[in-house]
């Protein structure tokens, strides 16, 4: 009987080891969650009852033990530290990097490794016979901390894994990270318990990790990938299992963790190919990166490079323009928008951030101030990352003095001078002046924009002068201007002002979804413009339209309905159309030609493509008929899985939507084209 339960509760961990590497490791699972709990609880009550067959590796480990007093230190293995790495932030440095490489190999020939770099925690493994048995952050290289039981709780590293001949005892290297989605959803439960949020998640990270309590860090849903192997002997001394980083990397995949699929680069253009499309990327992967690393991938080679006191000579990181920085809030200012909204802006200390110099940023409203309790001569975290705008993403607290000043919204417009009233149920206060002259030039900036009507040479600095000499009053006029006009104005050469008056004039082709998204429309965003346009043969159907009709049209909602209407209602809107279409302004729809064979399908893209731009995919869904959102719900009807796929492929298998890899996907869309009546493809 006693050898029966053994088995079985054996046999559980084996089953629910083999889950957890499909879920966590191959994105690739058999069973629902709900299986897969039945599962653990099925284990945990057996080993409750039978607590001498209880193992170091049984997965019901990674819920978290007790808590810690403290974490203790741990040496590393000191015939292998683990060394930070030389740093380039220009292919400048990364050239001289490799002509030391060159110089010192002589005629060896060699490849490179390109992998990114991820924004964590490093930590390294112990496994023996194996089993893990020890984990340790990086800590200066030679000591580290104790967090075995917190690196138990991560569901992407295997407890247990069976190691071919010669890897009895090894180390695997890599990084803790929390994804993008898994920190936004911490942050938004600590806002919800009145918590100071985290400024990012790397900080996320390093805070979860070195908890003293493990239930909290399995709370924290974070993750692990490998960057190295270091097998090593009975003496502790390194050994060499395979020839290479690649192989080791292949040999750690098979084993079960999580391993980045690295770059092979016979050439130092192919290495700065490979940064350059991680730093188009970067801001698309589901975890952070702040770089790339490269290696000489041979293990032989790595051994004649040898190292310094603080570095390999074989590896080296590239590391991509901060996206985050801390400075100070000078003064918060307030800018008022073309629908009159009021934005409160923060006035900072110069600060460099991806690249650029950065001196305001956005705070959005007067809610998020008082939720994030910024004040004037605060020190803050400032972020760019994907966003155009800079935003402020925390109050650095601990350097407060006391004399920092705490904001108050203006009561009257400081543009106009007209009273400031915040509409209920809205977060923005907003100018009640008809003629701001703010609102007038916000306006008249975004239909001459580069996603609007993309009229070049027409920016804030002539748009200025141009109401400043009462040459314009509304977009319309923008059509009447001569050169004669413009060389009155101020720095106006005569071969400047043809350039402005040929760019208005090319301006009039512009397909109409631009055309109503430069009107500026309150909810109508470039989305939304492009589905009307494809939905009225002209402007002026889409002007007759009710609000009843609009909200028939797929991704059109009652309350964009309700402003397009009310758009097309006022005296002075119609006057304007008018006025735009005497000048010769397109005002015809985009109503698509031929069949739609993907209509009323949803799609959700997900991870990187290697064949085609998330745009190019989006393009030929919409082409076609289908439609492409950005979360999962019932209502999809598939998810596009590439590589690096997020918590969206999760959401997807939890509530038994169809996921495609990116093969079934191009088959899907050649098929549908074909049905569409040989249109072909849109590139």
């Amino acid at each position: 009987m006693a050898d029966d339960i053994a088995r079985k509760i054996e046999k559980l961990r084996e089953e629910i080891q083999r889950h957890e590497r499909l879920y966590y490791v191959e994105n690739n699972p058999e069973i629902s969650d709900a299986q897969f709990d039945r599962l653990m609880r099925e284990l945990a009550g057996l080993e409750s009852a039978h607590p001498h067959l209880g193992t170091a590796d049984s997965p019901t480990m990674r819920v978290g033990g007790e808590p810690a007093k403290e974490l203790a230190s741990v040496p590393h293995n000191p015939n292998a530290p683990m060394l930070s790495l030389g740093n380039a932030y220009s292919f400048a440095e990364l050239e001289e990097f490799h002509g030391r490489v060159v110089k010192n190999l002589g005629n060896e020939s060699f490849q490179y490794t390109v992998e990114p770099k991820i924004d964590g925690l490093g930590v390294s493994l112990i496994y023996e016979n194996g089993l893990f048995v020890r984990g340790a952050t990086r800590g200066d290289g030679v000591t580290g901390e104790d967090v075995t039981a917190n690196l138990r709780t991560i569901r992407a590293i295997p407890l247990k894994v069976q190691p071919p001949a010669g890897l009895a005892r090894f180390e695997a290297r890599g990084e803790v990270f929390m994804s993008r989605d898994a920190f936004e959803r911490v942050n938004a439960q600590r806002e919800a318990d009145g918590l100071p949020v985290f400024a990012n998640p790397r900080n996320c990270a390093a805070g979860s990790l070195r908890q003293l309590d493990p239930k909290v860090t399995a709370s924290r849903s974070l993750d692990m990938l490998v960057y190295s192997l270091v097998p090593t002997g009975a003496d502790g001394r390194p050994v060499q299992a395979v020839d290479s980083h690649h192989a080791a990397m292949n040999l750690l995949r098979k084993l079960g963790f999580n391993v980045y699929q690295v770059a092979l680069c016979s050439s130092l253009d192919a290495v700065k190919e490979v940064i350059a499309d991680f730093g188009k990327r970067r801001d698309t992967l589901p975890f952070e990166i702040d770089g790339v690393v490269i290696k000489v991938d041979s293990y032989r080679l790595q051994g004649e490079l040898g190292a310094t006191s603080k570095f390999p000579r074989w590896a080296l990181a590239y590391k991509y323009p901060a996206q985050q920085a801390t400075t100070r809030i000078l003064d918060i200012q307030v800018q008022v928008g073309r629908t009159g909204a009021l934005t409160p802006v923060a006035i900072l200390e110069p600060v460099e951030i991806s690249g650029s110099t950065v001196s305001r940023a956005t705070l959005h409203n007067e809610d998020e101030i008082r939720r994030k309790d910024i004040r004037i001569g605060d020190y803050v975290f400032v972020e760019k990352g994907g966003e155009v705008i800079p935003k402020v993403v925390k109050v650095v607290e601990s350097r407060r003095t006391g004399d920092e000043k705490i904001f108050e919204m203006p009561t009257t417009c400081p543009a106009c001078g007209s009273a400031v009233y915040r509409p209920q149920g809205e977060v923005a206060a907003r100018c009640a002046g008809s003629s701001c002259p703010a609102q007038i030039m916000e306006r008249l900036c975004h239909f001459a924009s580069r996603g609007a009507m993309d009229i070049e040479h027409v920016g804030p600095a002539i748009i200025e002068q141009l109401l400043g000499a009462k040459l314009v009053s509304d977009a319309g006029d923008l059509y009447g201007l001569t050169k004669d006009d413009l060389l009155a104005l101020e720095r106006m050469a005569e071969k400047s002002a043809g350039n402005v008056i040929e760019a208005i004039e090319k301006s009039k082709t512009q397909g109409l979804d631009r055309l109503i998204f430069a009107l500026g429309v309150r909810y109508v965003g470039a989305r939304a413009a492009k589905i009307l346009s494809q939905n009225f043969d002209n402007l002026r159907e889409l002007m007759k339209a009710t609000t009843e009709e609009l909200t028939q049209i797929h991704e059109i909602g009652p309350r964009v309905a309700e402003s397009v209407k009310l758009f097309f209602d006022q005296p002075a809107n119609i006057r304007l159309v008018e006025k735009l279409e005497n000048a010769g302004v397109n005002l015809k729809g985009e109503r698509p030609v031929g069949a739609r064979p993907l209509a009323g399908k949803q799609f959700v893209l997900t991870g990187t493509l290697v064949g085609m731009t998330r745009n190019d995919a989006k393009e030929r869904i919409e082409t076609l008929g289908g439609q492409v959102t950005s979360t999962v719900s019932k209502k999809t009807d598939y998810v596009v899985e590439g590589a690096e796929a997020g918590s969206k492929a999760e959401k997807a298998r939890e509530i038994g939507v169809k996921i495609i890899g990116e093969k079934e996907f191009e088959e899907l869309l050649k098929d549908a084209e074909k049905e569409r009546g040989g249109q072909g493809k849109l590139f």
